[in-house]
């Protein structure tokens, strides 16, 4: 068993809904809801799920950039939760984000040397000399050449502004990487550059990710286990080629389902979910997804069900499996 880097129990974030001209608290936005799960050192962890279910929020948690309302986080044997925002500085050189946007997550008045090596310089790596010898290393590592050090992000294409976020992360050497959905902003002719690099610097440099996405081909072509996540909580975890193989909850069985397969001559049923998504604010009682399944019981509309091991580190949280 790989040893584990980061264990997240009982996490929920919920944000306040305020009206009037007191702004008093009349609701909650229960955007995460009690979500739990591990990640080994070394390995890619997907979270998936359509948008609006919670993903960024968990990994904006993880980091404490959202303090969360509930929960336990301890990365690499440290209770995360418990540290002061002097303490959290030491902790963020090694667990890092790299953003869903290359274009907004980059300083449009810096030059690229300037935004790779400003956190270096915040924790105090590095002279100067050294700090700029890095930047050329870092630049040639993600595939860009060292002279492009002095331009701004504006004469960057978006797939070149990712690989320049990438590098800046790679600075700092960390241990866990959480990636908000870092290719969904990006070409398709260039996702696949992206998350082939990702790969590479992984196992070049010993990295651990946690993978946000909503694209579950995405999420096949790199990750080791996935998540998935409904309505802020996790309904199913497992291995990847279980997962892709074998769903077991309705929910993922309706992704898979919608995932376009490049064989024409290939039949597969298209699941149709009925319905919107529930508000966050006013989730359905029992099992949140129980108004749009279609193998919907009457335990599914009062019993919220946990997530039940069934074997070989396979997890869902669905009555059907019920013992």
């Amino acid at each position: 068993m790989s040893e584990v880097l980061l264990k997240v129990k009982h996490l929920k974030k919920y944000f306040p809904i305020r009206q009037g001209i007191m702004q008093n608290v009349v609701g909650q936005v229960k955007a995460v809801d009690d979500v739990n799960f591990e990640i080994y050192r070394g390995e890619t962890f997907g979270l998936v799920g359509e948008s609006g279910c919670g993903k960024s929020t968990t990994g904006r948690s993880i980091l404490r950039l959202i303090e969360p309302t509930e929960g336990e986080i301890h990365f690499d044997g440290r209770d995360v939760g418990s540290l002061s925002h002097r303490e959290m500085r030491k902790v963020y050189r090694d667990m890092q984000l790299i953003f869903q946007d290359p274009y907004a997550s980059l300083n449009p008045r810096k030059t690229v040397e300037k935004l790779i090596s400003e956190p270096m310089a915040v924790h105090n790596m590095y002279t100067p000399g050294e700090r700029k010898k890095r930047v050329h290393e870092l630049l040639e590592v993600v595939g860009l050449n060292a002279f492009h050090a002095n331009r701004y992000p504006h004469e960057f294409s978006g797939g070149q502004r990712q690989r320049i976020g990438i590098a800046r992360v790679l600075g700092l050497q960390p241990k866990l990487v959480i990636c908000d959905e870092p290719v969904s902003a990006l070409d398709v002719s260039i996702q696949s550059q992206v998350l082939n690099l990702l790969k590479q610097l992984q196992q070049d440099f010993g990295l651990t990710y946690l993978f946000i996405a909503h694209d579950l081909s995405v999420v096949k072509h790199i990750s080791d286990r996935v998540a998935v996540m409904y309505l802020g909580r996790i309904v199913e975890l497992a291995d990847k080629k279980s997962l892709y193989d074998k769903p077991m909850h309705p929910y993922t069985q309706a992704l898979l389902s919608a995932v376009p397969v490049a064989n024409p001559k290939a039949k597969r049923e298209r699941i149709i979910l009925e319905g919107d998504v529930p508000s966050p604010s006013n989730p359905p009682t029992g099992c949140t997804f129980h108004p749009r399944c279609s193998a919907c019981m009457d335990i599914c509309r009062t019993e919220r069900p946990v997530l039940r091991n069934l074997g070989d580190g396979n997890m869902v949280a669905c009555h059907l499996y019920n013992e």
